[in-house]
């Protein structure tokens, strides 16, 4: 047998159907391959699955040598690897070992965190992933970018038979207050920056979640503040980007590249890999500054029709950016005496009637309420749970009771069809999305485009049973069934971060022409499009 990995790993852990040469290793027989009886055991030997990925030399640790005249060709994956390992090194290329494994389990999403990637490599700078994605472009292997792994998609952050690029090692956060720039690497968590920036008075305007890793701005990002500070990614300033073929640029609104800035701006992965932000922050104060007034309150399943309505009423009516409120309805235990959590905050010293009195007026289970900082606000919501499958699906609603009572009943209907087994929670997450909001943009205009008119981002939030390793089909089809007869109305963009993977987001932004055409100039050989997961559409 050729020279090949030096196992070191239980046997029941490995991938099925596995090959020992021309001998199939039968995982599911009594005893273990070869008959051997450890479960951990060293042997010697070339390693194939049907995708033909080759492991470790068993002397050095490094992928096997690229083909010869006696050998079979490597899969595209095999080939980069074995490259990378000799032009980065073994410290930043790994195929197995307790960082490989650490990183490729430890995604948010277990549907995610059950793939198995030929290799991952961990940058440490820009550089270094201009060389992995240079060598992914020639070979043509498939890949995938993880920065803080908090993502519902399938696939998007994660790959098998193929290259995880992990920002783990780039994770760097620093502010001038000169320039009043924050400079973010893509491998920090929000919650980790603002730990740093908080002393300094100032913050980023994150996610809602202190497990939201940077990789959100692409997105667009929600916050809690956002009426008053914008989308996520309208407070960026510049990117260093890489692109497919592995060039680095820089990407501004004001720069030769100021059409690529745009699109990364809510285009997700499709564009290219940012290696740093350059934000402007926002002065929010110290954690002893408490500005605001706000927090949660809980209520009974049997309030969801009167908050429904009480929000329908606050996205028509509200127009002072210094408010803010998310709902999270619960739909599969509505009986329950805290089924729904509204989170609510006001820039001042109490919650105004004129604004939230209708919500205040509705019978609660709890509330916890108090003059809190930015910084309390953005550690309000952990969200680092790990160990479920997780799926988002999205929508957009102008602010009409029919429209919502519609939406929120096909929910309700699906969470009755599928939840047992396959469900441990489901719930309609309701962010009003105020015209303020887009008119705080610092940047200019980015790729979902300015619909002009008040309305609410919709997030269908399943989280499946810690069983369930893959997505039950029925229940992924009745879900799609639901997102079909709950579509966004007309003129709205979704918001990519919440919404499906099988949803075309790009179709419903406001210049999807732009968007094919800078695709197409910064990827002409639709490279992205073909070798890694992510949005539909280009």
């Amino acid at each position: 047998m050729a020279a090949g990995l030096l196992l070191q790993k239980p046997w029941q852990s490995l991938p099925r159907p596995l090959h020992c040469g021309v001998d199939e290793v039968d995982l599911d027989a009594w005893g273990a391959p070869f008959d051997s009886t450890p479960l951990v055991f060293d042997t010697q030997f070339f390693l194939e699955t049907p995708s033909t990925i080759r492991f470790l030399d068993a002397a050095k640790g490094k992928p096997p040598p690229t083909s010869t005249a006696n050998s079979p060709a490597l899969a595209p994956a095999a080939s980069v690897c074995s490259s990378l390992w000799d032009t980065l090194g073994s410290t930043l290329v790994k195929s197995s070992g307790p960082q490989y494994n650490a990183t490729a389990a430890g995604t948010w999403n277990l549907f995610n965190s059950l793939d198995h990637p030929t290799c991952i490599v961990y940058p440490q700078t820009a550089s270094d992933v201009q060389v992995a994605m240079k060598s992914i472009y020639e070979q043509g292997a498939k890949y995938a970018v993880q920065a803080g792994g908090h993502s519902a998609m399938i696939g998007w952050n994660s790959v098998t038979d193929g290259i995880l690029i992990s920002f783990e090692n780039m994770t760097r956060v620093s502010y001038d207050a000169d320039t009043n720039w924050i400079s973010l690497q893509p491998g920090l968590r929000f919650s980790d920056a603002e730990i740093v920036l908080e002393p300094h008075g100032v913050a980023i305007i994150g996610g809602r979640a202190t497990d939201v890793g940077v990789g959100l701005l692409l997105g667009g990002g929600l916050n809690f503040a956002a009426p008053l500070y914008g989308w996520s990614a309208d407070r960026i300033a510049e990117m260093d980007v890489v692109l497919v073929g592995g060039e680095l640029i820089t990407a501004s609104a004001t720069n030769e590249h100021s059409d690529l800035f745009r699109a990364l701006k809510g285009g997700a992965n499709r564009f290219g890999i940012v290696t740093e932000f350059r934000i402007y922050a926002a002065k929010t104060g110290r954690k002893d500054e408490k500005r605001w007034y706000g927090g949660s309150i809980t209520y009974p399943g049997s309030a969801n029709q009167a908050l429904l309505n009480a929000t329908v009423n606050y996205i028509n009516n509200v127009v002072d950016p210094n408010a803010g409120a998310v709902i999270a309805l619960n739909t599969f235990n509505i009986s329950a005496s805290d089924a729904t959590i509204l989170y609510v905050f006001y820039l001042g010293n109490n919650l105004p009637q004129h604004i939230f009195g209708e919500f205040l007026s509705i019978s609660s289970t709890s509330q916890s309420l108090s003059p809190l900082s930015y910084f309390d606000m953005a550690f309000l919501v952990p969200g680092n749970a790990r160990g479920n499958g997780q799926q988002f699906g999205g929508s957009s609603w102008l602010g009409d009771q029919g429209t919502f009572l519609n939406g929120y009943n096909r929910f309700l209907d699906f969470t009755a069809a599928f939840a047992h087994p396959h469900l441990v929670a489901s719930s309609l997450i309701i962010s009003p999305i105020l015209v303020s909001q887009w008119e705080a943009s610092l940047s200019g205009p980015n790729a979902m485009g300015n619909p002009g008119v008040p309305y609410a981002s919709i997030n269908f939030d399943l989280t499946y049973a810690p069983g369930d390793a893959v997505r039950p089909q029925d229940v992924d089809e009745g879900f799609k069934s639901m997102l079909a007869e709950t579509p966004p109305s007309h003129g709205l963009p979704l918001f990519i971060s919440e919404s499906d993977a099988s949803q075309d987001v790009f179709e419903t932004y406001a210049d999807l022409p732009f968007l094919k055409a800078t695709y197409a100039k910064y990827d002409p050989t639709r490279f992205n499009m073909e070798h890694t997961d992510g949005p539909l559409g280009l």
